[in-house]
Order: structure tokens, then C-alpha cells, then sequence
């Protein structure tokens, strides 16, 4: 994935330069302005400097005209010292790059004993205070941490609110494809194709007819022995697999593929009941919904454009962290969740121990599938659920948490998709609050994420939110 690009906004005020002491504050401040901007250089960021510290209007317009023609995913401020914030509201307001909110210091402890002209390098918390109220005022979403730079995690905190405002803004203008409709009759995550445009700006994609059998019939023999090679590598077999099997699940994963390439889809979902009637795929390809989203490519099961679209976004900002999930079954007694799916999963997020098998595929026309099955790994998460309701229209469920690491010695579900979470709340209550606030069975999860950065995402995307912690 390439480098996300940011720009470092620091601002200052002019009334300190034009003071006869005025330059002597300067080094220090220039000096940890560049500490910040390397912090987020060295956590893999191309960062978008201005020529100085800003402090009136026409620095700011410039600064920001300059960010935008860049081609930055977002601003995250510094305040240097105290900043009028008259000075640089319009142009913090007026741009659509998301803001992020950086509030540290170079200087530690501020107590009895420290030097008073430290006061000089510390009091930007009244600038941002300044500010936040003023972007209240007109009415632009932002997010702040705050922290000392070494005795805290502002950065990754800011870091994660990066990765939230890029996985926002990158929905609109996206394609989403869908193979076979929607599956007849579920109706919680149906959505039309004129609502996805209007609300999210995505553009929902049908294979044109024949595109599909096109793709598939041109795959070459050494494409598919290229494909069978990295599968052996990759997935140890848990079932007798025949050459026949997997060349047909190779050659319909590359299809997917080739068709994704060539629609420049960010996401797309099957309907496993039509593969096989008409579409141009004789098997349902469950392995490459797993290799598209490894690569990035948003994945949903049924026909789920909402969903595919909405772990499309969120792998923008989150690629190596996020998946589609669906809730299987409650375990009252472990006050778990088991999480499952037919054959679709991010291997990113896995315990890297996958394996791969013929499945007996019996729900539809198509020929059986090879499939690959892994179990989701340990660690703290998000649950995220995009739905729709009468009073409120598109809205999320957020809620933390807690994917359990499994042991692979007592795992009986090794030919199953496969993890289990804690929940926030005890089971009961938090299985009522996800079907009280109207969430659709197609979710997804995204490990290391924080509560508050999956509410800025909401905010970006102007869709209200409901938190179950």
C-alpha cells in the first residue's frame, strides 16, 4: 500500500515575532516542530511541511492550497504557542482534508519547581482550545490527542485518527462489484444502487454479460500452475485435493481477479446461490474473496454491497487489520462469540496457520470449491456494523472487543473459519443491544483500532452512531 500523505500544520502567532525578544523563542520551537514531523516520517508517512510556523491568514491559505494540491489525506495541527484563531478558522473550515489535532509538548512536568519561562514553549493548549471551539462553530468534524510526546501515546493515537480520516474519505468515488445480486430474500443489509451513489458515492458494478466467462476462459495454463504453486505454499491440505478441483478454483479466482483489475473495483461480494447460473464462474470464489482481501480489496458475503463497501473504506486506512466477519453462535457459557463464514476471511488477520480443503459444495449449481480456513488471532478490536434505519437513516454500531487467541492443540473447527470475541458487556446484553440499535448480520472488525477513531470515521462520513461499551 503506498505511503499515506499528511500535512504538518504548525501554527503560531505573529504578536510573538514582532516582539523585541521574538526570534530567541524560535530554534526550539522549529527544532521540535521537525521531531514531530520525523515521528510520523519514521512510522512510514510522506509528510507535507510548510516553509515556517504559520500565524495569519495568508500563511494559512497558502499552507492548506498547498496540502490539497499534494494530494493529502489529512492536516494534523501543532500549536507552537498561543494562535488567534480568527487567523486560520476560514481555511481549517473551508478545506476537505480531514484535521487531525496534535496537542504535546516538548516539556514535560509543569509544576511549582519548573523554570517560568518554560511558559513560552508549553501554552498552545489555549490556542487549541481557541480553535476546537471555533471549528465547533462552523461545524467541521475533528480529532485531538493529546499527551507529552514521550510519556504518553499521542502519536499513535494521532496515528490511529490518520488511518480513521483516510478510510473515510476514501468511500466516495469508489466502485463496489457484485457477482449474482443480491441473496434473495434477506433484506437487513439490501440496499438499492441508487442509495449507495447518493449516500456513499459508490458506484455499484455487475460483470457485463459474458465478462466473466471472458476472463476465465483466457487464463493461461502457467497463470493457474503459478496459482496452484503459491496455494501449495501457502495452505497446508486438510482434505485430498485433486488437480482438477483446484484448476478450476484457480482459474475462476483469476477471473475475480482479472475482473476486478479491470473494473478498478475497491470492493466486491458474491451470491454464492448464483455462481453457476449465468455468471460465468462454475465454483463460488471463496479463496480469492480471502486473496482480494489480503490485497485490500473490500469482501462482504450474499450480495452485501454495504458491508463489501464499508471493509473496502476501512482497509484504506486499516488494510492489514481489517475483515468481514458474521456472527454465528453464542457461547453462553464462555460468554464468547463465535465468528465464522463459509470461506471468507482476511488471512492478514489470522493466525497464519491456514489450510485449505475441497468442500462439498450443495447449495446451488456450481462445482465444488477449494476453500482455505483460518483462525482469527488474538487481540483487542473493533466490531463494526453499517445499517439502516427509518428514523436515523445509514448508521454504525461500534463496539470494543476482545478476540481470544485460540489453542491450536483443543481447536475441533479446523475445517471451519474461525475465531471467537468477548464482548464489552456480558453476552446476553450485548447480543440485545446489537439487535436493538438495528445491526444487519454482515459486520466487520478491525484489530488495534480504538473506539474514538472509529467515531471519526462515523463523523467524516456524517452518519450517526451508536457506542456499546
Amino acid at each position: 500500500m503506498e505511503k499515506i500523505k499528511i500535512g504538518f500544520l504548525p501554527l503560531y502567532i505573529k504578536l510573538y515575532d514582532d516582539a523585541k525578544n521574538g526570534a530567541a523563542r524560535r530554534p526550539r520551537l522549529e527544532g521540535f516542530a521537525k521531531r514531530l514531523i520525523g515521528e510520523f516520517t519514521d512510522r512510514g508517512f510522506d509528510v507535507v511541511t510548510t516553509p515556517d510556523l504559520c500565524r495569519i491568514r495568508p500563511e494559512f491559505e497558502a499552507a492548506i492550497a498547498s496540502f490539497e494540491k499534494a494530494g493529502c489525506k489529512a492536516i494534523v495541527t501543532w500549536h507552537a504557542a498561543y494562535h488567534p484563531s480568527l487567523e486560520s478558522i476560514e481555511s481549517l473550515a473551508g478545506t476537505k482534508l480531514p484535521l487531525v489535532v496534535l496537542d504535546t509538548t516538548e516539556t514535560y512536568a509543569f509544576d511549582p519547581t519548573q523554570e517560568p519561562g518554560e511558559i513560552s514553549y508549553c501554552h498552545g493548549i489555549h490556542g487549541v482550545m481557541d480553535m476546537c471551539s471555533m471549528l465547533h462553530r462552523y461545524g467541521k468534524p475533528f480529532a485531538i490527542a493529546a499527551g507529552h510526546i514521550e510519556h504518553s501515546d499521542v502519536i499513535e493515537r494521532t496515528i490511529g485518527f490518520l488511518r480513521a480520516a483516510v478510510a473515510a474519505t476514501s468511500l466516495e468515488g469508489t466502485r463496489t462489484g457484485t457477482i449474482g445480486g443480491s441473496f434473495d430474500g434477506m433484506g437487513d443489509f439490501l440496499v438499492s444502487d441508487e442509495d449507495m451513489l447518493k449516500r456513499f458515492g459508490v458506484t455499484v458494478v455487475y460483470p457485463k454479460k459474458g465478462e466473466l466467462a471472458r476472463y476465465a476462459k483466457a487464463v493461461t495454463d502457467e497463470q493457474i500452475k503459478a496459482e496452484i504453486e503459491a496455494d501449495n505454499a501457502a495452505y497446508k491440505p486438510i482434505t485430498e485435493i485433486t488437480d482438477e478441483c483446484h484448476e478450476r478454483t484457480a482459474r475462476n479466482c483469476l477471473a475475480v481477479r482479472k475482473w476486478i483489475e479491470k473494473q478498478n473495483l475497491s470492493a466486491f461480494t458474491a451470491n454464492f446461490r448464483e455462481i453457476g447460473n449465468g455468471t460465468g464462474l462454475n465454483i463460488m470464489p471463496f479463496m480469492e474473496a480471502c486473496k482480494a482481501m489480503s490485497r485490500g480489496i473490500g469482501y462482504a458475503g450474499e450480495g452485501d454491497v454495504l458491508t463489501a463497501s464499508l471493509v473496502g473504506a476501512l482497509m484504506q486506512g486499516y488494510k492489514d487489520a481489517t475483515t468481514f466477519v458474521e456472527i454465528f453462535c453464542p457461547d453462553w457459557k464462555g460468554n464468547t462469540v463465535f465468528l465464522s463464514h463459509m470461506g471468507e476471511y482476511n488471512p492478514a488477520v489470522t493466525t497464519g496457520e491456514e489450510s485449505i480443503a475441497e468442500m462439498n459444495f450443495v447449495y446451488g449449481g456450481a462445482k465444488n470449491p477449494l476453500v482455505t480456513y483460518g483462525c482469527y488471532k488474538g487481540g483487542d478490536a473493533i466490531f463494526v456494523n453499517l445499517f439502516q434505519t427509518k428514523a436515523e437513516g445509514f448508521k454504525l454500531f461500534i463496539s470494543p472487543v476482545e478476540m481470544l487467541q485460540i489453542n491450536p492443540d483443543t481447536d475441533r473447527f479446523k475445517n471451519k473459519v474461525r475465531g471467537w470475541f468477548k464482548p464489552c458487556k456480558p453476552l446476553p446484553e450485548f447480543l440485545e443491544a446489537i439487535s436493538f440499535a438495528g445491526a444487519t448480520h454482515h459486520s466487520c472488525l478491525v484489530y488495534g483500532a480504538r473506539v474514538a477513531e472509529i467515531e471519526y470515521f462515523a463523523k467524516l462520513l456524517g452518519l450517526p452512531y451508536t457506542v456499546c461499551e
